[in-house]
């Protein structure tokens, strides 16, 4: 099990980023949530297995068809149990 917090940015808002991500996420069997931030970007914690997290990472570095991703900023975090996927 492993956790990463992901920071997306480009036009991820106003896209179905987050929706488009908690289907996938749901998909893959990973836990954790998604929101959008105030300044544009995209948040999510993704908790799985190494290869479900590492399957959805790399569907956020393209995500849904009208978003245009420039970046994405991945940081390890202690596993802490997610129960669900979430839009917040």
């Amino acid at each position: 099990m492993i956790r990463r917090h992901v920071i997306v940015t480009g036009r991820v808002q106003d896209v179905w980023y987050r929706q488009s991500c908690q289907r996938e996420a749901t998909a893959a069997g990973v836990n954790g949530w998604v929101r959008n931030n105030d300044d544009g970007t995209v948040e999510a914690v993704l908790e799985g297995d190494a290869a479900a997290v590492e399957r959805m990472l790399a569907w956020m570095r393209v995500g849904p068809s009208r978003a245009v991703v420039t970046g994405v900023s991945v940081a390890e975090e202690l596993p802490r149990g997610e129960q669900d996927f979430s839009v917040r």
